[in-house]
């Protein structure tokens, strides 16, 4: 057998040695030299970057609330406060058995399912060791409950913490509005940085408009955490501005006055001081206790109040529409002045009825026989309907639309609240364009008194009734007074004046014939002129809620409680100095002299005597 020797090449191998040293060499070299830039890079370089980066994984910036601004009425009695609420809390790594605990809390406090089920949601979108409330505004009975037997409950406590509250509850809902929890919504449209670890935001009302003031500005404090997020320090904290308060032209114990008046009837009162447009009085009937929409109202409770047929959550102050009837008439006769289309001594025969020339249909007066031969003062102290209609025959919808439209009839007021509605004033456009239809003659007669497709709100209303008190000075009407902040003080909103043209001796004719609705022995509303030693200056009104057929006649007692007609009346005071202008708008109630009147009058009176100007 033969055996093969392999004869080596030393020096093919010591190259072959070589060359790999050389090549590790190279890149233990290279791969050193990365190491050495990426530290100098770090080190160096960077060091700026990865400090703050190491630095906010152990500080963390952490919002602080503001305290919420109060408002107060024009007295400085409190409409809207912060109180302290306390709530039952838990921390689920304080406690064994999370499970046991939640059921004998249930049983001594009588805690719903609903509530359970809540806390086991929001409890899972925390931290174990985050304290997290289960019952909140607990009551001094639960209170009593829990602290006889607190020992036996480690890492459940009671809280305390500031809750917004409504003193007036019903009374003012409507135009203070309430605060509510940020829904999903609205985190999206409000400002990141102010609103983080807030958790409430204004809903409606003054709570809602003014939200930016009364809110506040947020603050912040620099937490050292440690690496399982515990708080261990506070290093540096900027602290809270609080939200500004706001003082309203309002008049609380008016708007009691104004809201008990209306008794069990549905409707809306609107004080307005005649000089400068500030609203004593902003009464919606039947309101709502706003109280439970702080802390988040049971869903059945809502709903209750979303299925009343009274409609409590309805602002019929701002909102509510109505025909306004003959004291709409006021308006129509000085607009027959101003475009003397009649003189204050024309005279108009009254029947009982009108007739348009060449037509057979009746335009019915109030008062089945007529009131005879009248002018214009008799036709406004009796409401006498034909001499309207004769009127607004004579000055047709189009200078009634112009006319009508100065004094803020179908637009909105400009008060300080979201949600208003323009009313509708209607004209030959109008009907054109929404109905598809030529305006006839007969809708102008009808809108002469107030009715057909007229529809005002009462704070409408109102503004027109302190524009005519004013002798023309068109006024905006406001809420917000004054706003107070910590290091200043300023007005509220920027309001707008303008002074229409009017003949001084044409609104004197209109005011006198106010004057006697009131105080003359025929006038509509002179049951309120007893027992005074001032004027008032005012006009009564029934709007239809259906119409009655030309053959039918309206008696109340034999219908519906809601088909019967709504009761008006608007009114200023002192009639030679006016600084009240009040409209009153009572749903069914009939009529305005004996439903509406009073209510007004009760108004002026309260404001008048705390005015020492009686």
């Amino acid at each position: 057998m033969s055996r093969t020797y392999t004869i080596k090449d030393n020096l093919v191998e010591s190259r072959l040695f070589l060359n790999r040293i050389i090549v590790a060499f190279i890149a233990i070299l290279l791969l050193t030299s990365g190491l050495i830039v990426r530290l100098v890079y770090l080190q160096i370089v960077g060091h700026e970057h990865y400090a703050t980066l190491a630095k906010d994984n152990s500080i963390k910036i952490e919002p602080l609330v503001p305290t919420r601004g109060i408002i107060f009425d024009r007295h400085g009695k409190v409409l809207a406060e912060n109180t302290q609420s306390f709530s039952l809390e838990l921390i689920p790594e304080q406690i064994s058995d999370l499970d046991d605990t939640l059921l004998r809390l249930k049983a001594l406090l009588n805690i719903p399912d609903e509530k359970i089920d809540q806390y086991q949601k929001q409890r899972k979108r925390q931290k174990r060791f985050i304290s997290t409330a289960l019952l909140m505004n607990m009551s001094d009975e639960e209170m009593a409950k829990f602290a006889v037997v607190r020992p036996y409950f480690p890492g459940v406590d009671i809280k305390t913490h500031l809750i917004r509250h409504y003193p007036y509850y019903e009374l003012a809902s409507h135009v203070i509005g309430y605060v509510g929890r940020i829904n999903e919504a609205e985190m999206k449209s409000l400002p990141v940085a102010e609103y983080r670890g807030s958790t409430h935001v204004g809903k409606i009302g003054i709570e809602s408009t003014y939200e930016t003031e009364l809110h506040g500005k947020t603050g912040y404090a620099e937490i050292e955490k440690n690496v399982q997020s515990r708080a261990i320090n506070t290093l540096n904290s900027v602290m809270p501005s609080p939200g500004a308060n706001l003082y309203l032209t309002l008049d609380i114990d008016l708007q009691k006055t104004a809201y008990d008046a209306l008794d069990t009837f549905d409707g809306a009162v609107v004080a307005i001081e005649v000089k400068t447009g500030g609203v004593l009085v902003f009464a919606s009937r039947p309101g709502f206790d706003p109280n439970p929409f702080v802390i988040g109202i049971a869903n059945d409770a809502y709903q209750a109040l979303q299925a009343s047929e009274n409609q409590p959550l309805y602002n019929r102050a701002l909102r509510g529409l109505y025909p306004p009837g003959s004291t709409i008439k006021p308006f129509i006769g000085l607009a027959g002045l101003e475009y003397n289309a009649i003189n204050a001594g024309h005279k108009v025969f009254c029947p009982g009825y009108y007739q348009l020339p060449n037509v057979s249909h009746h335009y019915r007066d109030w008062k089945k026989g007529g009131h005879g031969s009248v002018n214009l003062t008799e036709a406004i102290t009796q409401s006498c309907d034909v001499y309207f209609y004769s009127l607004a025959s004579g000055l047709g919808i189009d200078r009634m639309h112009s006319f009508l439209q100065q004094f803020g009839f179908g637009e909105k007021s400009g008060i300080d609240l979201a949600g208003e509605r323009t009313g509708l004033l209607p004209s030959r456009e109008w009907k054109r364009n929404q109905r598809k239809q030529a305006w006839y003659p007969g809708e102008t007669l009808i809108t002469g008194i107030g009715q057909g497709f007229l529809q005002v709100s009462p704070i409408q209303l109102a503004r027109a009734t302190a524009t005519l008190a004013n002798k023309g000075n068109v006024v905006t009407p406001f809420l917000v007074n004054k706003i107070v902040r910590a290091d200043s003080t300023s007005p509220g909103p920027e309001t707008h004046q303008k002074i229409m043209p009017l003949n001084p001796e044409n609104i004197n004719n209109i005011v006198s014939a106010m004057v006697n609705v009131v105080h003359d022995a025929r006038g509509t509303a002179k049951s309120i002129g007893k027992g005074i030693n001032y004027q008032i200056a005012g006009k009564t009104g029934t709007a239809q809620v259906f119409n009655i057929k030309q053959d039918e006649k309206y008696n109340e007692n034999n219908i519906d409680f809601k088909l019967r007609d709504h009761a008006l009346f608007i009114s200023f005071a002192p009639a030679d100095d006016p600084k009240i202008a009040v409209a009153v708008i009572v749903e069914h109630g009939g009529h305005g002299g004996s439903v509406a009147a009073p209510i007004a009058g009760k108004v002026i009176k309260q404001f008048l005597e705390a005015n020492n100007d009686n």
